[in-house]
């Protein structure tokens, strides 16, 4: 073969490489940078259960022989071992986890419902023709905005902080669905001021979630679907660590991530899971929790 026969097959060749390259350069942005990041990233259950709990520090909980429940999901589901929460008290860290921002809450008191107009999870889904809802044990009655009422307290419900947010919304625990099937696509489930460890043990909130979201767990692990246990804050002597456990099919059991993580990181991640194309507050910036997924 002649020297300018090799020089024009070896062109030819390198022609056919960089043609492939660019095609597959051209598939991935047809994806859209938004929609590859998301597909990538995170799963796309079919429901979502987001439980939050109060006023621990990751080792009163994980690993601890008060939270065998906990401990169980954390085993057979994902663990992060360096999630943090934002600030203290409770309130800002409720608004910060639902909506990307404290939207200036900066203690417990009691606000005027819905006085943010501001992009949070619900109104994104809500807007997106998706399903949610919040149930919120004892509280008095469907989409009631009182303050407290015995053990409810309306400082752990930040939805209603916002008028993009009906009000009805907001259901009693006991509107939780037993056919787990019927649930919106995304929901928070808040225990009142005992199960979730605020006023009582953190034994007495292990078994609250053993006894009313268990069998949603085990159905979840089984139906493409994900629970998310979560704290609000911790008990202000561990840099604000927390306790977060990830469980159900999308998850590879017996993960974990050693990734700094915090509220934010979540809700970006909730809002992905649904394939939602906008991120409110810091979400917007802030990285999908990954490494604990299951392909």
């Amino acid at each position: 073969m002649s020297g300018s026969s090799v020089y024009r097959r070896a062109r030819a060749v390198v022609a056919s490489g960089v043609a492939l390259a660019a095609a597959a350069v051209g598939l991935w942005t047809g994806l859209g940078g938004q929609s590859a990041h998301a597909a990538g990233a995170v799963p796309s259950p079919d429901h979502v259960v987001v439980v939050v709990f109060e006023n621990h520090a990751y080792d009163q909980v994980i690993g601890s022989s008060s939270a065998p429940y906990i401990n169980s999901l954390k085993t057979g589901g994902a663990n992060l071992s360096q999630f943090h929460a934002e600030t203290h008290p409770s309130q800002p860290n409720y608004f910060a986890l639902f909506s990307g921002s404290t939207q200036g809450i900066t203690d417990d008191s009691c606000y005027t419902p819905g006085f943010s107009s501001a992009d949070n999870l619900a109104s994104e889904q809500i807007a997106a023709g998706r399903s949610w809802a919040s149930y919120n044990e004892t509280l008095p009655s469907q989409g009631s905005t009182t303050c407290s009422s015995g053990k409810y307290a309306r400082k752990h419900n930040p939805w209603f902080g916002f008028s993009n947010v009906p009000t009805s919304s907001a259901k009693t625990f006991a509107q939780f669905p037993t056919d787990y099937s019927t649930l919106p696509q995304m929901s928070f489930v808040v225990p009142n001021l005992c199960s979730d460890m605020h006023d009582c043990s953190v034994s007495s909130g292990d078994t609250w979630l053993k006894n009313n979201l268990g069998a949603y767990a085990t159905w979840a692990k089984t139906h493409n679907s994900l629970l998310v246990v979560t704290f609000d804050e911790d008990n202000g002597l561990a840099g604000n660590r927390i306790a977060t456990v990830l469980y159900g099919q999308p998850v590879t059991a017996g993960s974990s991530s050693s990734t700094t993580y915090n509220h934010y990181n979540l809700l970006r991640t909730l809002e992905d899971t649904q394939g939602l194309t906008t991120h409110a507050g810091n979400a917007a910036s802030a990285a999908d929790i990954t490494g604990i997924w299951a392909s």
